[in-house]
């Protein structure tokens, strides 16, 4: 027998859980269809529990700063402590009672199990049929690439849920992928004394990244001792003696403990009977259009649509598609603002068009570079303030278009330069503003030349003044 439901929401991770609970507290009747853990995996094995350990790390690496700065101390790093606080604050032991509770109790049904679809706005799960009159939202989220490796499938290997759950460190990890997971993980796990190495088949590590992002992050991790293999990558791995070896294209043979697969996440979208309801996929994603519709009484959200694999996208997506489900006019969830943080040390912040992208649209575009060290600061912050502030913007317009903030909060800093992209402020506006001295975000005002024109030389002989207008 079908039952009859107003909205039927596959997949309950940050996104899924978002719009259903908007949606039944509107009083809608409203199915929640998930066969893993609410709260998906941000809460679990990705946002929340990582930073929670690259906190940790950083109180590791700042410790060790004492002795360049202000006395003297010794660190001895205890892992257990930091699995701990993942396992019993963070992820309640990968339980998630109390999503569930959460999610009925805002009137949502929930239903375990991978739903499919059946026809147009009807979906199985199980022994059970549901048919949603107002329509379906599909946010199943993505899961991890898993590269076509001779014999990888023949060695044990982690990814990063083994990584966020391990209790016991290796003594050596070998990481697959100069991505943010990696990058992050890796840096994570080499200031707890692991020798880490990470092999990235691009020119440089986080490629989607400016390359001068890319230059800071290698420069610290030489510093720290992390070692890189960029433009190579894994021709097969074995297992030896009890540790996993991967042969690199060039022929080197390297050597680890453990083996972290960190090459990035693809659709989770296999199974869901897609051509049941006319839901097309381009290019492995699902096809919306700037309402988040995927068809005709069917939305799609989050990592599903490609746009971003990030929960601030789902989170940012969700009124829109609740709009749209409500019958009200949709805002578009077209945007030039769109951010990113990877929070490596120093972290990275970035919003809008990079140079590259930028210059591909054919836009007349004015770069400015400011190096974190060479701003006030910067230069009092000392040890630890390796970064760059990168500033792309349309000389026609007089506004930024994109930004990339590298360093000290690098992430936070990114929160000024996110609202100047996303209101198309012009810069000259930008110069008007007091800013606060001598904080991080005032390294982009002394960029963009808000004030102190003759006193940035001090520290920076090169400062040229930035788009003029």
């Amino acid at each position: 027998m079908t039952e009859q439901v107003d909205v039927v929401v596959l997949g309950l991770g940050t996104g899924g859980e978002e719009i259903g609970g908007r949606l039944a507290m509107a009083g809608l009747d409203v199915v929640g269809i998930e066969p893993e853990l609410i709260g998906g995996e941000c809460a679990y094995w990705a946002c929340l529990p990582t930073k929670m350990m690259i906190r940790a790390a950083n109180l590791l690496a700042e410790a060790r700063r004492v002795n360049e700065m202000s006395g003297r101390a010794e660190v001895t790093p205890d892992w257990s402590r930091v699995a701990a606080r993942v396992r019993e604050q963070v992820t309640g032991g990968w339980d998630d009672s109390m999503a569930a509770a959460r999610f009925e109790g805002r009137g949502g049904t929930l239903v375990r199990g991978r739903g499919r679809f059946m026809g147009p706005r009807t979906v199985s799960v199980g022994d059970r049929t549901f048919a949603a009159e107002r329509g379906v939202v599909i946010a199943t989220g993505s899961v991890p690439r898993i590269p076509q490796i001779p014999g990888l499938d023949e060695v044990d290997f982690w990814t990063n849920r083994d990584a966020i759950q391990v209790e016991e460190l290796p003594a050596s990890l070998l990481i697959l992928g100069g991505g943010a997971i990696g990058c992050e993980l890796g840096q994570v796990f080499s200031r707890f004394g692991v020798d880490v190495t990470i092999v990235e088949a691009g020119d440089r590590l986080l490629r989607s990244e400016e390359p001068e992002a890319s230059e800071v992050i290698a420069s610290v991790f030489d510093a720290e001792g992390i070692r890189v293999r960029t433009g190579s990558r894994a021709e097969r791995v074995a297992s030896r003696n009890g540790s996993v070896v991967a042969t690199l294209g060039t022929g080197e043979e390297l050597t680890a403990e453990a083996l972290l697969v960190a090459v990035g996440r693809v659709v989770h979208a296999d199974g869901l009977g897609l051509e049941e309801a006319g839901v097309a996929l381009s290019n492995g994603s699902i096809e919306v259009d700037e309402h988040m519709r995927a068809a005709d009484g069917v939305w799609a959200m989050g990592d599903v649509t490609g746009q971003g694999m990030f929960s601030h996208m789902a989170l940012f997506q969700a009124p829109i598609v609740e709009a749209g489900i409500l019958g009200r006019t949709p805002p578009s969830a077209e945007s030039s603002s769109r951010t990113r943080g990877t929070f490596t040390d120093p972290e990275i912040g970035t919003v809008g068009l990079t140079e590259d992208e930028a210059r591909a649209e054919g836009r007349d575009v004015v770069v400015k570079v400011k190096q974190v060290p060479a701003t006030f600061r910067g230069w009092l912050h000392g040890p630890g303030n390796e970064g760059v502030i990168k500033l792309i913007a349309d000389r026609g317009t007089g506004t930024l278009v994109g930004a990339t903030a590298v360093g000290p909060r690098g992430g936070d800093v990114l929160g000024f330069l996110a609202a100047a992209v996303h209101a198309r402020i012009p810069i000259e506006e930008l110069r008007r503003m007091i800013f606060a001295f001598p904080s991080f975000y005032a390294g982009v005002g002394e960029a963009i030349g808000a004030y102190a024109r003759a006193l940035v030389q001090v520290l920076d002989p090169d400062a040229e003044p930035f788009l003029d207008v």
